[in-house]
């Protein structure tokens, strides 16, 4: 598989960064999870894409700017490429439920919107999530789905015990990589 066919698609918060009931608002409030920089450092080094797909409701609530948005993924990639990591792209809904739009998880749009920029092979493609919506999604696209038990994996588990599911980001890429 060339560089171009390895892509995983990895959800935000719960999986990257500690989730806050009260969303992330601000750069300083996004703590990545002990051994997500290094984790997708090995993703790198392996050649892997790493994609980002991640529901932002704060904005449509308007609790938060896109510029926010823009400056909290920036400090998350500088944190990452200090250990280096890279992720080539983050998608993000800013819609609420309410919505009904096509792109907030449990929808598959923006892992459908990624392979449509990345040309990969959905059936060949991991996307992983904390939550079963996060599955859900990935089901949508045709793509495989695995929970980690970080954020809010482990009060889901087991809904989806049919579904792969690791320690945390750093088991999976372990799993990945063997």
């Amino acid at each position: 598989m060339n560089r171009e066919n390895k892509v995983i698609i990895l959800d935000r918060d719960g999986v990257l960064n500690q989730d806050r009931p009260d969303y992330v608002l601000t750069p300083e409030q996004l703590q990545l999870i002990d051994g997500v920089p290094e984790a997708i450092a090995r993703l790198t080094q392996a050649q892997y894409r790493v994609l980002v797909a991640t529901n932002q409701a704060c904005i449509g609530k308007g609790l938060l700017l896109p510029d926010t948005l823009t400056r909290i993924h920036q400090k998350m990639c500088d944190e990452i490429a200090l250990a280096g990591g890279k992720i080539d792209a983050i998608y993000h809904c800013p819609h609420q439920n309410e919505d009904h739009c096509l792109c907030r998880k449990p929808q598959p749009g923006l892992l459908l919107q990624a392979q449509k920029q990345w040309s990969f092979v959905p059936q060949q493609t991991w996307f992983v999530g904390d939550t079963v919506r996060d599955l859900q999604a990935a089901r949508g696209a045709n793509c495989l789905g695995a929970l980690v038990l970080t954020g809010h994996g482990r009060q889901v588990v087991k809904q989806v015990e049919d579904r792969p599911h690791f320690k945390d980001l750093a088991a999976f890429v372990s799993f990945l990589l063997s």
